[in-house]
């Protein structure tokens, strides 16, 4: 594979762009695997199973932070070593985090799977859903720690600049989670019925299959990265190293903490009106996930491309990332929102077929849809900040935005105008945090002296 920085003194646009297309592609298709799983649970098994499945996305958020938070840290690390050369480096960073993966992912796993009852209890889940809620949860935590290994490779690749092999790996357990999943609904070509926990199956029989792809594939193209005796032995706990990682990846840890319990908490709040405003929650969501991952997908880019440019000792590069991210940002995510615009009943009719439900949906997805673009630019101030290791002043500024802004909102907004006041919150929490990073990026970190960390 050649080992060459992703940014360079040429025009970094279509570089960009080469990286990003695949990596958004990635991103979709794995939500569209999800949208399709929620499909077919709410044809084959009604509204109810839809507001079990969107039980989890919060639950599975929490649960899963700390692995996100890793493979951030370890992304920014990967990316400076890369553009700085040294793919010893490299693979000692990679190792690192795959012993504390590992480690974690059992743990949560077994934590997951003993306290589930009592996570849907504080959810304050429907007595209608909670029979069919527990053992979907259940089954997607048992699989949690094949979904951790997958998240972390996936991250490093990207580090080195590689977004096609996670897209092609992603194919592949999209490909699987299409068959299996209504075959072990409806208990067709002789296997048993699975109803509600189909999916769950599915998607640990698609993580087993990635990660052996992985491995045959990477070592077939010689790849940087491939999982051979050099990377195998540093699988191990590196202190130096761990500590890194933890330290940069543990902000953004907490931040997704915090993010996903304030979606817990309005869950809570969606599940007060009733499995309507659940079902619409989750179709909402399904929407939603459409546009806020493509602008991640450039948030990240932007991080990969700078943490490249730090670690080649290219720190006049950042600006030159930045201005393209942004651009790409409000052009893709823009565009993306006008279409949800035009399209909505279209797209909540594959998630809902009670038309009572879809228009509430539509009132809630045109309440919240806008600030989208808000949030897309806010991710690319807090990833290029991040690639240089500045990580607990964004978390800071997004926990405020959570804490500050909307959760207070969200219950006191409910009480004037119920459940619409829940999005509304969310659109100003998306404004005010692109507010926050946007300054702290001008006034404070552009006047930073940068250094590279490995």
């Amino acid at each position: 594979m050649n080992k060459q920085s992703l940014v360079t003194d040429q025009p970094l646009f279509k570089t960009f762009l080469i990286f990003l297309l695949p990596l958004v592609a990635t991103n979709i298709l794995q939500n569209l695997s999800g949208t399709i799983n929620t499909i077919f649970v709410g044809q084959m098994l009604g509204v109810h199973a839809v507001a079990a499945v969107a039980v989890f996305f919060p639950i599975l958020f929490a649960l899963m932070a700390f692995v996100i938070g890793l493979s951030s840290g370890s992304s920014i690390l990967v990316g400076q070593a890369w553009g700085a050369n040294n793919l010893a480096k490299v693979r000692q960073i990679v190792g690192a985090t795959l012993f504390l993966t590992l480690i974690l992912g059992v743990c949560i796993a077994l934590f997951g799977i003993a306290f589930t009852p009592d996570f849907l209890k504080i959810l304050g889940v429907s007595p209608d859903v909670m029979h069919l809620s527990i053992p979907y949860v259940r089954s997607m935590l048992a699989g949690s720690p094949l979904l951790f290994i997958y998240i972390i490779y996936t991250s490093v690749l990207r580090g080195v600049g590689d977004s096609v092999t996670p897209l092609l790996a992603l194919s592949m357990t999209s490909l699987f989670g299409l068959v299996i999943t209504p075959v072990l609904i409806g208990g067709y070509m002789g296997l048993p019925q699975l109803g509600i926990v189909a999916p769950a199956i599915a998607s640990i029989v698609g993580n087993i299959a990635v990660i052996l792809f992985l491995i045959v594939y990477l070592n077939k193209k010689d790849h940087a990265l491939k999982l051979n005796k050099d990377l195998l032995k540093e699988i191990h706990y590196h202190p130096a190293l761990s500590r890194s990682i933890l330290k940069l990846g543990i902000p953004t840890g907490i931040q997704m903490v915090t993010t996903s319990l304030s979606g817990l908490v309005i869950m809570r709040l969606v599940n007060s009106f009733g499995p309507d405003a659940t079902a619409a929650y989750g179709a909402i969501n399904q929407v939603i996930n459409y546009i806020q991952f493509p602008a991640l997908s450039i948030a990240i880019a932007a991080s990969i491309f700078a943490s490249q440019a730090i670690g080649a000792g290219r720190n006049d590069l950042l600006a030159k990332v930045k201005k393209t991210a942004l651009q790409s940002s409000v052009i893709i995510t823009g565009g993306l929102v006008l279409l949800a615009y035009l399209f909505s009943r279209h797209l909540l009719n594959l998630f809902i077929t009670d038309p009572h439900v879809v228009a509430l949906g539509q009132t809630l997805l045109f309440t919240v849809i806008w600030s989208i673009v808000f949030f897309g630019v806010s991710a690319v101030f807090a990833s290029i900040m991040r690639a240089s290791g500045t990580v607990n002043i964004p978390m800071i500024i997004n926990i405020s935005a959570i804490l500050l802004v909307e959760l207070p909102c969200a219950y006191l907004f409910s009480h004037f105008w119920g459940l619409q006041g829940i999005w509304m919150a969310y659109a100003l929490s998306f404004v005010s945090l692109c507010l926050m990073q946007y300054s702290y990026y001008h006034f404070v970190w552009k006047k930073k002296s940068i250094q590279r960390l490995v």
